[in-house]
């Protein structure tokens, strides 16, 4: 018999009926999925998103990085760090604006993108979603995460 009180709280605080919550905690099933699988390549899943921006395009700024990751310098540049320190990447100055940082991939960087082309699939296994319902899914997030951001 359980000696918790039947709630009055109102169905719109109930914390199941978040959708903060629903991310939140979906948030951090997935990091823990990703987390298994980056094991073996040796990276964090923050570095892991780092490692992916730059295999599509190498060579960005700090900014540039920042901007499609959502982070601010402040966040990246310790990831940035050990990644070099991993030997993944280096970073310079810009030889136009010494402001800016250049972020550019490493041989052994370019090589561990091999390595880490079996994670998606790992991923979806976890998921037990097929693909198209993850496209949806990401799509729909993209979607939610645009709109979030146009009210702030």
């Amino acid at each position: 018999m359980s000696s918790r009180k039947p709630s009055s709280t109102p169905p719109q605080l109930l914390l199941d009926n978040q959708l903060c919550f629903a991310l939140h905690s979906t948030t951090l099933a997935m990091t823990k999925v990703y987390r298994g699988l980056l094991t073996d390549l040796g990276l964090t899943y923050p570095q892991y998103l780092v490692m992916l921006v730059l295999w599509e395009g190498d060579g960005l700024t700090v900014s540039e990085i920042g901007t499609r990751l959502f982070l601010d310098s402040a966040t990246l540049t310790p990831l940035l760090k050990r990644l070099e320190t991993a030997g993944h990447l280096v970073r310079e100055r810009s030889a136009q604006d010494e402001r800016q940082v250049i972020v550019s991939l490493t041989a052994a960087g370019k090589r561990l993108r091999q390595r880490a082309e079996s994670i998606p699939e790992g991923v979806q296994c976890a998921t037990s979603c097929s693909t198209a319902e993850l496209v949806e899914i990401t799509a729909q997030l993209a979607a939610l995460r645009t709109r979030l951001a146009a009210a702030l």
